[in-house]
């Protein structure tokens, strides 16, 4: 099966696509899933960066002095650009990622309920409050304005979602925004600044530019941006924090991955915590930052939760991303050669391979593993292997007798992002949620899948 590339049209900038005229790098994309074709060449210039923020600072005041009802109307149009071109979407970052269709068709949708959430639900987070007799007889008043330029710095395993969670409450709220996406993924990137282009927002509201980490590093520390939005890996997110540190007007919100855990208690549904952390472990490759990286079950259930769940991991489907698979292929060379690399480290580390982690070789040339199971005999909170994460299909398993190991254990990695807790005793939930050092807690569910409706965010 052949598919076409797709032309390269600029970066978005001002209301319409500019070329590089001198590039400073190029970037050439590939599908992980089928290396044989490919999707984008894309160039970048530094130079464009500059552009971008002018363009979006002359725009800051005119569209922060809108009402809110003319922006939620360029939101709502933006929704139906959204639905119109759902299909194209969803296409592209299949092959961009590599995740399977099914898989990318719920991004989309998601991309789409964030605006209704913020229209209907987050709005009420910014309303104006009036305190009657904040200083003696004298009212006082609590009033949101925007700040300015926000800049936008995606991801790759959810090119659309997590970038778009940004942008939208970003512009209702009058701010204007330059979205920098992964040089992974920048047709994504292209073709939602297709989908704002449609919409009709007005010249410099919405901005796309393509690069590399020094061109997010430019746009980041660029005076006229007054905000920076990230999601991606700790080291990226861990310099971007260095780099604004003299910059202190700026706000800067930071999600940097996880190193999830959930805990299997011995009262709990078998099969529905099977199901969950198969799920949660495994789905997207394991290249989510709230996915299961360790999961911690009662000695007396041990055998039994650890046989089923390796059962379900070995009929995981993998294939190429419009095959209808469970599970594609990881990003590219590097993620794949670090997963297998991690392989080696739990074995000289102590830890026994349950389920050998290796390249899997299928009609299509592509970056496919299988999924990986490990047994950690012994705590080592200065293990290499126990306290990274390793971003792809791993699952590391510790056994404890008592709630108080469990929660020890969560609370030994430096991610404080998410935490499962299967049993059916309301007590064995409580006692994890007022001692476990993390952001998000759910209840016989898995890790994955976020509600809009509610805060996201780790206590690392």
């Amino acid at each position: 099966m052949k598919i076409n590339s797709i032309p390269f049209l600029g970066d978005f900038i001002d209301g319409q696509f500019v070329k590089p005229a001198q590039p400073n790098g190029n970037i050439e994309k590939r599908d992980p899933g089928d290396t044989s074709q490919l999707i984008l060449e894309a160039t970048y210039q530094f130079e464009h960066i500059n552009l971008a923020c002018e363009a979006a600072r002359r725009a800051f005041r005119s569209w922060a002095d809108l009402s809110m009802d003319e922006r939620k109307g360029f939101l709502l149009r933006l929704r139906e650009s959204y639905i119109n071109q759902s299909d194209e979407l969803a296409n592209i970052i299949s092959r961009e990622t590599g995740k399977p269709l099914w898989e990318s068709k719920q991004e989309v949708q998601t991309m789409i309920n964030k605006i209704d959430v913020t229209l209907t639900d987050a709005l009420k987070l910014v309303e104006e409050v009036r305190i009657e007799k904040a200083s003696g007889t004298t009212p006082g008043f609590l009033r949101f304005k925007p700040r300015g330029v926000m800049a936008v710095i995606g991801p790759f395993n959810f090119p659309g979602h997590l970038p778009n969670g940004h942008i939208i409450p970003a512009l209702l709220t009058g701010n204007t925004v330059i979205f920098k996406p992964s040089e992974l993924t920048p047709a994504t990137g292209q073709l939602m600044a297709q989908v704002f282009e449609t919409a009709g927002f007005p010249k410099g509201v919405f901005n796309v530019v393509q690069g590399n980490g020094e061109a997010g590093k430019r746009l980041v520390m660029h005076e006229s941006v007054e905000g920076v939005l990230f999601t991606g890996s700790y080291e990226t997110g861990f310099r971007i924090k260095q780099d604004i540190l003299p910059h202190f007007w700026k706000i800067c919100a930071l999600e940097m991955g996880g190193k999830n855990a959930s805990i299997v208690w011995d009262d709990c549904d078998v099969a529905k915590a099977v199901y969950e952390n198969i799920l949660s472990a495994f789905i997207t490759t394991g290249q989510r930052c709230s996915a299961t990286s360790r999961i911690i079950v009662r000695r007396s259930l041990g055998k039994k939760f650890i046989d089923a769940f390796h059962e379900a991991a070995k009929r995981i489907s993998i294939d190429y991303s419009f095959e209808n698979p469970f599970m594609g292929p990881l990003i590219n060379s590097a993620s794949l050669d670090k997963y297998l690399r991690f392989q080696g480290i739990a074995k000289r580390e102590g830890c026994e391979s349950l389920m050998r982690g290796k390249v899997l070789e299928l009609s299509r040339e592509g970056f496919y593993v299988t999924p990986s199971i490990n047994m950690v005999n012994k705590l080592d909170p200065e293990s290499i292997y126990q306290k990274t994460e390793v971003f792809g299909p791993n699952v590391a398993i510790y056994q404890v007798d008592e709630i108080a190991e469990a929660v020890h254990i969560v609370n030994t990695s430096s991610y404080g992002l998410v935490l499962s807790v299967f049993s059916n005793d309301r007590e064995i939930f409580d006692y994890c949620f007022s001692r476990s050092r993390v952001g998000l807690i759910n209840f016989n569910r898995g890790t994955v899948g976020a509600s809009a409706r509610l805060p996201f965010g780790g206590d690392g």
